[in-house]
């Protein structure tokens, strides 16, 4: 297993296994911790979890700029077909489907999925296996009781859990949903971009799971 993690800032990653580089939910303009642009980015494909600007962010720059797939639900593929990315993989929740680096599948999220006043597709979740570690991103999500079902199909090394609070799961339900899903490792996201969502990570505390902080822009060599 070889695997190079990149935090955005927020929700947004680049997985980078040596060969292939993944973004997912790759927003930077306009977010105030991000410490790279869109033009910074390199990858292959970019990964959505749904259409809120705090996560579809750069991805049509991003795409244009390296020729990317963008992954993702259906209506966001196609919204990202009429602004002229050549390819994409329509998805939708419990689809998987086999890339260049592993395989990508979605699950349910309990959020709302907009861009600019469009419906952006059904919210969701994306498990992304990449060098040999699989990685499951919640996205924007309430608690659910699934998640343990999730974590039981798809064995994650790594979850992706937000603790924001008001628009996602705080940190005492993150913690909740971390011990759900059963991965080795939880990283914490989508807080403290904006006063809305101030949250204190240390109360993000599941147990017998090792908490991982990152801060952005910084990398961690998790394989």
């Amino acid at each position: 297993m070889t695997l190079n993690i990149k935090y955005l800032g927020h929700s947004g990653f680049i997985l980078d296994d040596g060969s292939h580089q993944v973004a997912i939910d790759p927003f930077l303009t306009g977010n105030p911790l991000a410490t790279a642009s869109a033009d910074d980015i390199k990858c292959q494909h970019i990964v959505l979890t749904h259409g809120h600007a705090d996560h579809f962010g750069d991805t049509l720059a991003i795409a244009k700029n390296n020729n990317a797939t963008v992954i993702g639900a259906f209506e966001l593929c196609t919204y990202c077909e009429q602004q002229g990315i050549a390819s994409t993989e329509p998805m939708n929740p419990g689809g998987k489907i086999t890339t260049a680096f592993g395989w990508v599948a979605l699950t349910q999220a309990f959020h709302s999925s907009s861009y600019e006043g469009q419906y952006m597709g059904m919210p969701c979740g994306a498990v992304v296996n990449i060098g040999g570690v699989t990685i499951y991103h919640c996205g924007d999500t309430g608690l659910f009781s699934d998640m343990k079902l999730i974590g039981e199909i798809y064995q994650p090394d790594i979850a992706c859990i937000p603790i924001g609070d008001r628009f996602t799961m705080g940190p005492e339900l993150a913690t909740k949903a971390a011990e759900l899903i059963g991965a080795k490792i939880a990283i914490p996201i989508h807080y403290n971009t904006w006063p809305p969502i101030e949250q204190d990570p240390a109360n993000f505390n599941p147990s017998g799971i090792e908490v991982k902080i990152m801060n952005p822009g910084e990398q961690w060599d998790c394989g």
